[in-house]
Formats: structure tokens, sequence, C-alpha cells
């Protein structure tokens, strides 16, 4: 399973990008506002940091505009890396299918069923991202999220579709897990949520004992 950084924190991307174990970044509108900076801007300068897919979401709701908007964020990046971030709507999957039909790599996000995730799929999407910590919000079931990725990989699996899973709204280190398990492509995962992963009690308790014991 691969990780991306799901931030439009620039700092953090370089931080993350240092460990060599990032392999793209996702961003959202909320994501961005928190940076008061332009969408463009911050995907260029993204680009230079991470040597992978890089979604910028649109904020259109019809087709037209969507797909337009999609194309002015292709001419302004200029970077194979970029991926369209379209949301799961009617529109939307006219938009990725129209895309998808001219190499423009898409990103379907907000799904939260597995038809859902069959549509956006059967539109040509190279990424699909269901979303773990909602779904476990809203039925209250902390596998809500897991079973809903589970399903649409074993799906995907046998019609053979070549839509990558994101693992997306990941609030913590077991939704990681349970993203591996489920069979998640990649798992896109807040900064906070990455230094969380290096951290266990027993790692701790095992380099203190083996700092004592070599009398440093």
């Amino acid at each position: 399973m691969k990780l991306f950084i799901d931030t439009a924190n620039v700092e953090e991307i370089k931080n993350a990008s240092k460990l060599g174990i990032i392999s793209g970044v996702t961003t959202n509108p909320s994501l961005l506002a928190k940076t008061g900076r332009k969408l463009d801007e911050v995907i260029e300068e993204i680009t230079s940091l991470v040597d992978g897919p890089i979604s910028a979401e649109v904020t259109e709701a019809d087709a037209d505009t969507m797909y337009n908007q999609a194309h002015d964020l292709v001419n302004e990046i200029k970077s194979d890396k970029l991926t369209i971030k379209l949301p799961m709507t009617d529109e939307g999957i006219k938009v990725c299918k129209r895309l998808s039909k001219e190499g423009i790599k898409t990103n379907v996000t907000l799904i939260f069923s597995l038809p859902q995730a069959i549509l956006a799929m059967e539109a040509g999407a190279t990424f699909i991202s269901p979303f773990m910590g909602r779904m476990d919000d809203y039925y209250d079931d902390t596998e809500a999220g897991y079973r809903l990725i589970e399903e649409i990989s074993q799906v995907k699996e046998k019609y053979s579709y070549s839509s990558k899973i994101i693992a997306a709204s990941i609030r913590n280190v077991n939704h990681v897990k349970q993203a591996a398990l489920a069979n998640a492509d990649i798992a896109t995962i807040p900064y906070k949520v990455l230094l969380e992963m290096y951290h266990h009690p027993l790692t701790k308790s095992g380099l203190e004992k083996f700092k004592l014991d070599s009398g440093k």
C-alpha cells in the first residue's frame, strides 16, 4: 500500500517528502482554505516536492464549468503529476469520463458506497476516494469505513477495474491499518497521523533498554 499525504500545507509536505516514502499528495478546498493561498500556486509548488500524483479539487458544480476549470488547472500547472479531483455527483461523473478519455488523471472523491465507487470506476477514474472517518462517524461504527473499502476492493478485483483505491478521511493509525487490511491501493494520511505511525510503547521501552545496556 502506497502512502500519500493529505494536506495543502507546503511545510508539512516538505517534511514528509524528506522521509522518502510519500508517493503523492491530496488536497481539498478545506485544506487549501487553511493556507490562505490560491490553488494553482500551492499545487505548482507541491509538484517540485513530491514525485507522484497531486490531487487538486475543482469547485464548480455543473459539468461544463467543472470541465473548463479542470482544463484551466491543466493549462496553468503544466505537470503530468496533476490529478483532477472531482465530486461524486452526476456532473462529476460526466466530467470524469470526458477527462479520462483525454488521458487526464482523475480522482473521484466523497465516495460513501459501493454503487458510487462502481460509477466512478466505470467512468475511468484514475483514483477513487472512499472516506473512512466520515463513514465511521455516520454509522457510529469503527469498522464502517473498513468494510466499504473491502467491498470496493473485492468488486475492483472481480471485474478488473483499473482505478486505484485511495483510503481517505483517515483520522488515526488504526485507519491506516484497516486500509491496508482491506486492500486499499493507497492511504492518504494527515501529517499528524503520519508522525503517530512511528510510535509504539514497546519501541520506546526497547530503545531505552538498549541505551541503558550500551552504557550511554
